[in-house]
């Protein structure tokens, strides 16, 4: 009888969450239910559908008007420095692609570090630099490593390169 109660109250509980209509027939053993849909739910998945085709339109667009690149080197390391100097390297950039690249903004992830891009479009198979100072705080010892962010109108829009410097005095 237990096995039988069990379901369903069960039933009867996931029912009462819905418009709809349980129907129970003790005699024959069976539970019939008719759960509505309002419209709400339909004008959901139709909301989704729309965002969802629209999604698939941004993003051939943006596979359309992107390229490629490529970095000689996505790390650099200056070594041991002295405190307070300033230490310079070049980072490589390759338009591996068939479009103009365009290095839209290069940023670092502290003051100590400058970054300079390159201001006009790289064609397809040219290259050219973005130069990265890094100058030491005072007191700022030890070993020191910083992130250079550069965005581009690539597919994967954000690339990071990374310098690194040990100061002692």
């Amino acid at each position: 009888m237990i096995k039988i109660i069990t379901p369903l109250i069960c039933l009867t509980i996931l029912a009462s969450c819905r418009n709809g209509d349980i129907k129970i027939n003790e005699q024959k053993g069976e539970i019939t239910s008719s759960i509505g849909v309002d419209n709400s739910d339909k004008d959901y998945a139709k909301e989704i559908a729309k965002l969802e085709k629209e999604e698939a339109k941004r993003l051939k667009e943006l596979a359309q008007n992107s390229t490629s690149l490529k970095f000689d080197k996505v790390k650099h390391d200056f070594g041991n420095v002295k405190p307070e100097t300033d230490c310079i390297t070049q980072f490589r950039v390759f338009n591996t692609g068939d479009k103009p690249l365009i290095i839209e903004d290069v940023s670092a992830s502290c003051g100590c570090t400058t970054p300079i891009k390159p201001e006009a479009p790289i064609p397809p198979g040219k290259s050219d630099v973005i130069e990265v100072k890094f100058h030491s705080n005072p007191g700022q010892l030890n070993e020191i490593l910083k992130t250079v962010t550069v965005t581009a109108n690539t597919i994967e829009r954000v690339h990071k390169v990374e310098i690194r410097a040990f100061v002692k005095e």
